[in-house]
């Protein structure tokens, strides 16, 4: 994530810290910017969802683990962008899960597919945002300004969330910087 979308990673990093300073939290990975994982053992095979609780622009790490054959099935599959990716153990992909429907498709029956998956849940950016309050007690307490700029901030969402990800032209300049 620092490599491909900069911007997108030191929101994640601001908002770890943010924590981290509010309370004593013990965080799963000290090297990941990411709040929370999960692992899914045996068939690990998901039918086409999105991770509404996710962060809208956020990138979820996926990572397939077991042992199956990639060519007969375990890929992942993109609805929205209409692909279809070969998707091996050991492979990791960064995808938008939140606004991107994804699945896999099945595997053998005597197959083992596992994953392991890291996430931050966008409430725990609100929260941050919110002064260390959830949004009752952001909405039960806040100023009329701070109201007004929270509802001036919601109307521009989206494209905020679009300026954290990088372009390709961004990304070739960055590294031929350095």
């Amino acid at each position: 994530m620092s490599i491909y979308a900069p911007r997108l990673f030191a929101r994640y990093q601001k908002c770890k810290d943010d924590l981290l300073a509010w309370k004593q939290l013990r965080w799963n990975f000290d090297c990941s910017v990411l709040a929370a994982c999960t692992w899914n053992f045996g068939r690990a095979v998901t039918r086409p969802h999105r991770d509404f609780g996710n962060l809208a622009p956020g990138w979820c790490p996926v990572t397939a683990l077991g042992d199956y054959n990639p060519d007969l099935g375990g890929h992942i599959i993109l609805w929205e962008l209409r692909l279809i990716i070969r998707f091996p153990p050991g492979s990791t992909i960064f995808i938008p899960s939140a606004i991107i429907t994804h699945s896999n498709t099945p595997i053998q029956p005597h197959e083992k597919r596992h994953s392991f998956t890291q996430f931050t849940s966008g409430s725990l950016f609100r929260w941050v945002a919110n002064g260390n309050r959830t949004d009752d007690d952001f909405l039960a307490t806040a100023s009329p300004e701070e109201k007004a700029q929270r509802d001036q901030a919601a109307g521009t969402r989206w494209e905020d969330g679009l300026s954290f990800f990088s372009t390709l032209d961004e990304l070739e300049l960055l590294y031929k910087t350095q």
